[in-house]
């Protein structure tokens, strides 16, 4: 019982840095280059994350057609869901600044905002989130604790998020009830999910344990390339690689380390 709440909190905290960038959003003006930097800085240590942490251990314990399969299917699975959220406004979720009027999307009068953009960007998070919430729990049910390295990657990912989609939604006129509701809510099923990988997953064979790590595994990969280089690289096109090779370096020390 210990070890699945310790899931649960570390799905939350690593979640939690979406509230934190939000706040930041509301509160002050980031600068572009700066949310960009963090964006970059938490892809490269994804990558790291998932080469050597994820996918190298899945294939060393579960064999290389489970792993294999797991991995595209969970980048086919993403893109997908992607391309649809996509069209009703979510790809404004990582932006610094989202789009008023986004193709597609419907004024909200109330708000002044857009009527499907605030849903599409929380289920948009939800997709990003729930795969990495689902390997921490994960970490915990192979190792007996939480992996250091996965926690920092996915936490540095998740502040230009709540960052960029805070400061798009505060500029299409959402109440900041709204806006912290949203990612408060996706913190705790983050926390829900992490839980999930542990309870469910403690006692399951090595072939879907390595299936199960790698279909979250290609989500992730593919969350990174849609998105998270992307959005960074319209920001700041100077310091992009620079930023994504520093977050690969720490992640692959912590993990060497470890």
């Amino acid at each position: 019982m210990l070890e699945a709440l310790t899931a649960g909190a570390a799905g939350l905290g690593a979640a939690s840095f979406l509230v934190v960038g939000a706040a930041l959003a509301w509160t002050l003006r980031v600068p572009d280059s700066v949310v960009a930097g963090i964006m970059a800085f938490g892809a490269g240590a994804l990558v790291s994350t998932l080469a050597f942490e994820l996918v190298g251990e899945a294939h060393s314990t579960g064999g290389l057609v489970p792993t294999l399969g797991g991995f595209l299917a969970g980048a086919v699975i993403y893109v997908l869901a992607d391309v649809a959220l996509a069209a009703a406004g979510a790809r404004s979720r990582k932006r610094s600044v989202a789009l008023r009027n986004a193709p597609g999307v419907h004024s909200d009068p109330a708000t002044g905002g857009s009527a499907s953009v605030g849903l599409a960007v929380a289920l948009g998070a939800l997709l990003d989130g729930i795969p990495e919430s689902l390997v921490l729990g994960l970490s915990i049910a192979q190792g007996g604790a939480v992996s250091l390295t996965l926690l920092v990657a996915v936490a540095a990912s998740n502040l230009p998020e709540g960052l960029g989609s805070a400061a798009g939604m505060k500029h299409e006129g959402r109440s900041a009830r709204y806006v912290f509701g949203v990612w408060v809510g996706i913190s705790l099923a983050s926390g829900v999910a992490a839980m999930l990988g542990y309870v469910l997953l403690q006692d399951a064979s090595p072939e879907l344990v390595a299936i199960v790590t790698t279909i979250a595994a290609g989500a992730i990969l593919a969350m990174v390339a849609n998105t998270l280089i992307p959005e960074a690289f319209k920001s700041d096109r100077s310091l992009t690689g620079l930023w994504a090779a520093l977050g690969f370096a720490l992640s692959f020390t912590l993990y060497q380390l470890g």
